[in-house]
């Protein structure tokens, strides 16, 4: 059972996930590597998906096995609950014409998510879980991240 954590000194959140490799085994292996590389991702409480964070994973960071390899759909999901973490991968050229793929980690803290964008309805692959016992501190950190506005979320082995 692979684990990964999320951290963001200014609000406390310090939250650890067990990556579902058996339902989402491509987006599970791309939170991995991002962990083991210990990605720094400028975050921010998403507008359109409810009770999200945003976390686009910069193109400088996104690791190397996965920069020319488009990740798959996998245990797809239009309404995440609270504790899910959601991988959003959008092809280049999709989101605004941008010539970059997009990825993006949603660290979902309350009922109510919706995987709505500007661009229409998008699913996105749930590829990790909070621990319950760390779901707490997910939905207090989150809160105060909408709070205090845009942070710095660093994904680590945890």
């Amino acid at each position: 059972m692979a684990r990964i954590r999320f951290r963001e000194e200014r609000s406390g959140l310090d939250v650890r996930a067990v990556v579902q490799a058996d339902t989402a085994p491509d987006n599970a292996r791309f939170l991995m590597d991002c962990a083991a590389a210990e990605v720094a991702i400028p975050s921010i409480h998403a507008m359109w998906t409810g009770p999200e964070i945003s976390c686009p994973v910069p193109d400088d960071q996104v690791p190397a096995p996965w920069r020319d390899v488009p990740l798959p759909l996998e245990c797809a999901t239009l309404n995440p609950s609270a504790g899910d973490v959601i991988v959003a991968y959008l092809p280049k050229r999709v989101w605004g014409g941008n010539p970059q793929p997009v990825y993006d980690i949603g660290l979902f803290y309350l009922p109510g998510g919706r995987m709505l964008f500007p661009i229409g309805w998008h699913p996105g692959s749930l590829a990790a879980r909070v621990l319950p016992e760390d779901l707490e501190a997910l939905r207090q950190g989150c809160q105060a991240i909408r709070r205090s506005g845009a942070c710095t979320i660093t994904l680590t082995m945890g």
